[in-house]
């Protein structure tokens, strides 16, 4: 009879678990796309600019891609934590190097990601990790600079060194990256290709 209410098929009931598990499938895929992206990124920034990743006094430019956790999330702090450990493998400055070094940018990156509501505190909260645990035991390979150990332990000189340049790369260069990202119109049509950002 027409108008009478008819129950929906098996089929139908079938196809509703099963769209949003491609849903779900096709956002993992682009999360893990988004990462390996972010590790190939980070690793080739550090070793073509080598010369100025590494050392007592340094600028890490990969570092200023930390802060786009704030708006790229979880693929992001993966990314730069993976990409870390590839960069610091491939110089072979020390197993310590190689292992401490991404522990420091995923907590760097991770404190970002949850301080995001306030994005230049969270730069800067997020260059202090780099700063303290890597300034921490790079005196062991490199003597620090000059003018900070005519005052200070050779440790606490080498944490001060490298704490100014992850707070230049982060807070300073990190923090306007992520805010010229984060224009409606850079940041509009990487949303409608189904990218996911943070609010």
């Amino acid at each position: 009879m027409a108008g009478e209410w008819a129950p929906p098929t098996r089929s139908a009931v079938k196809n509703k678990p099963r769209s949003r598990e491609v849903k779900k499938k096709r956002m993992d895929t682009r999360d893990l796309s988004l990462t390996v992206f972010f590790t190939g990124l980070y690793a080739v920034l550090v070793v073509v600019l080598a010369p100025i990743s590494f050392g007592p006094v340094q600028l890490r430019v990969a570092d200023v891609l930390i802060p786009l956790a704030a708006l790229f999330g979880w693929p992001v702090v993966g990314g730069v934590t993976v990409g870390c450990l590839v960069g610091n493998a491939y110089y072979s400055l020390g197993l310590i190097d190689v292992l401490v070094g991404p522990i420091a940018n995923f907590i760097a990156a991770t404190t970002i990601l949850l301080l995001r509501k306030h994005r230049l505190l969270a730069c800067i909260a997020g260059a202090l990790p780099i700063g303290i645990i890597v300034g921490s035991y790079l005196w062991l390979f490199f003597p620090p600079p000059e003018v900070l150990e005519a005052f200070l332990p050779v440790w606490a000189a080498m944490i001060v060194s490298i704490t100014i340049s992850s707070f230049i790369a982060i807070a300073v260069i990190g923090y306007l990256l992520l805010t010229a990202l984060s224009k409606p119109r850079i940041i509009e049509p990487l949303k409608s290709r189904g990218l996911k950002v943070l609010q």
